[in-house]
């Protein structure tokens, strides 16, 4: 029989990468975070935002909150690899169970008089940024929302004056009455 070439071809589908939360509870003790960072960099794995926080101090657990971005196969492995880890409980997709909160803060610090003093003013009050220092030659904003909401803000601040920015990272907790 002869088949056209083409049904030898198989396609080369190239997953696109996706962006996932991944809440991580680990014991509270020294070097659980260098074990669970070094996991992420031997094997070439990006974080692109990481937070950590002792969230129940009588049992010493910590919840670590890491957005790392990947094709779907690859946001699985680091899955099964974290949830190996000797001192890890558990981890969570935050991004897959759809039931979930992320919030972010940033502090934001613009430099401006005049006309782009008063939009930067005017903007903070839009996003619901709140003021946390003023001179007269600038202003620190703090700002609290989702990844996207602080994105834009600092896009929209650049133009009037933008000097720096500090971020928390994401941090992310599920809705409902169940804990993690």
């Amino acid at each position: 029989m002869n088949q056209p070439a083409s049904a030898y071809f198989i396609e080369d589908r190239h997953d696109p990468n996706e962006t996932h939360t991944l809440s991580v509870l680990v014991q509270n003790e020294p070097g659980v975070l260098a074990r669970v960072i070094g996991l992420f960099s031997g094997r070439g794995y990006n974080i692109e935002s990481l937070t950590v926080s002792e969230t129940e101090a009588q049992k010493h657990l910590s919840r670590i909150t890491i957005v790392t971005t990947g094709t779907p196969m690859v946001i699985e492995q680091i899955k099964h690899q974290l949830d190996r880890m000797i001192p890890v409980y558990r981890v969570v997709d935050m991004t897959q169970t759809k039931r979930s909160i992320e919030r972010e803060l940033a502090m934001v610090k613009v430099r401006g008089q005049g006309e782009h003093r008063v939009e930067a003013l005017r903007l903070a009050d839009a996003f619901r940024a709140r003021v946390i220092d003023a001179t007269t030659e600038s202003f620190v904003f703090e700002i609290t929302g989702n990844t996207d909401k602080i994105n834009q803000y600092i896009d929209l601040m650049r133009p009037l004056g933008l000097v720096e920015v500090s971020r928390t990272g994401v941090a992310a907790i599920g809705r409902g009455p169940e804990g993690m």
